[in-house]
């Protein structure tokens, strides 16, 4: 890498070697749907260290390294949002979209991986490691977890999202994606009566009522449930007017989901009410199997280690409920930079993230 604007000489070879395998990453463009150039990257990348490389039917890049009985999937994603940043080093962070959500966990699974079964040279892993860079995420549906979620439960799953790399993830939230539509006979605006704005924003405000009595035992944030107003648009064609509203909810775990739409609809009235998606919050605990060694290892690299969890969603969502195997989230790449211009990775967080994702490994084999 020497001789490459803003990309110091100072790492070592491995290093440099991961930093590049980021970089690379990042550098393809990888929209929802759009995934293949990058997923033909990274499965390229996965060979070239040793990996076995699986076909999937829906277009994730999927592979394999070591042996054995135990199993362990590290889940990632290789999709983005839109919003193209200029991929640069510039003082040590690496600048580009994806960098945090979520190609810096995933670069991070692929690396620890292969450094982990470098490690068990002589012995060699007693474990299957199967990293996945799972196409569709940041859409409704996820189809690449959705199609990971059907094979057999694994011993253990890591997801790949920014935690922090000295800290480890325990939950999501779920969400709900909802399509309010309210049609009404053209009237006239001098006449009596509401217009379909009118009644359409005083079901929003009935609706931010409502959730605010539901959120009345939340002792946090994520444990309360969310909520977004994405889209408000009225049409008319001079015979009927309509108002629409895109909303979205953000759900806490164990929330009765069923009654919480009945009373959505009864504040609608007679306006349609559809699900245009639905993920259930999943979380899991600190008795996890799967918390030992990251502590033991984010101590071994100077830090004390944190727990967090997260008011939006992820691939926990969708594996978790179908596998209910020792399952948390682990990335570096500070969260609050997710699908911002500003998205950025610290380098030197993205190699200490590896360091303890190795040991992790280690451990569990």
């Amino acid at each position: 890498m020497s001789g490459r604007p803003g990309v110091t000489t100072s790492w070592s070879s491995t290093e440099r070697a991961d930093i590049e395998l980021l970089r690379g990453l990042v550098d393809i463009e990888s929209l929802s749907g759009h995934e293949n150039a990058a997923v033909g990257y990274l499965r390229s990348s996965m060979a070239s260290r040793g990996f076995q490389i699986l076909d999937d039917a829906v277009g994730s890049a999927v592979g394999t390294v070591g042996e054995g009985q135990r199993q362990i999937v590290l889940l990632g994603h290789i999709d983005t949002v839109p919003g193209r940043i200029p991929v640069r080093i510039d003082d040590g962070t690496l600048w580009g979209r994806g960098t945090v959500d979520a190609k810096g966990p995933l670069a991070t699974f692929v690396a620890a991986a292969s450094a982990a079964a470098a490690a068990s040279t002589e012995d060699g892993l007693n474990a299957r490691i199967t990293v996945v860079g799972a196409v569709g995420e940041e859409v409704i549906g996820s189809p690449g977890a959705t199609e990971v979620a059907t094979w057999g439960a694994p011993d253990f799953c890591v997801i790949g999202e920014p935690s922090g790399w000295d800290a480890i993830c325990l939950g999501y939230r779920g969400s709900l994606s909802l399509v309010y539509t309210l049609r009404h006979s053209t009237r006239h605006t001098a006449g009596p009566g509401e217009s379909v704005a009118e009644l359409a924003v005083q079901f929003w405000n009935n609706l931010r009522a409502e959730l605010k009595v539901w959120n009345s035992d939340a002792t946090n944030s994520f444990g309360s449930i969310g909520h977004s107003l994405r889209v408000f648009t009225t049409t008319g064609d001079g015979l009927a007017d309509q108002a629409l509203l895109s909303i979205g909810l953000r759900l806490p775990p164990g929330l009765d989901v069923e009654h919480l739409l009945h009373r959505i609809r009864t504040i609608g009235g007679d306006a349609d009410l559809a699900v245009d998606g639905l993920q259930e919050g999943y979380r899991t605990t600190k008795r996890s199997k799967l918390v030992p060694p990251f502590l033991r290892a984010i101590r071994a690299q100077g830090s004390a280690p944190r727990f967090t969890l997260k008011l939006g969603t992820s691939d926990m969502n969708v594996v978790g409920p179908a596998w209910t195997c020792p399952i948390v989230a682990y990335g570096p790449g500070d969260s609050s930079l997710d699908h911002t211009p500003e998205e950025r990775i610290e380098i030197a967080d993205y190699l200490r993230a590896i360091q303890v994702l190795k040991d992790v490994l280690l451990a569990l084999c």
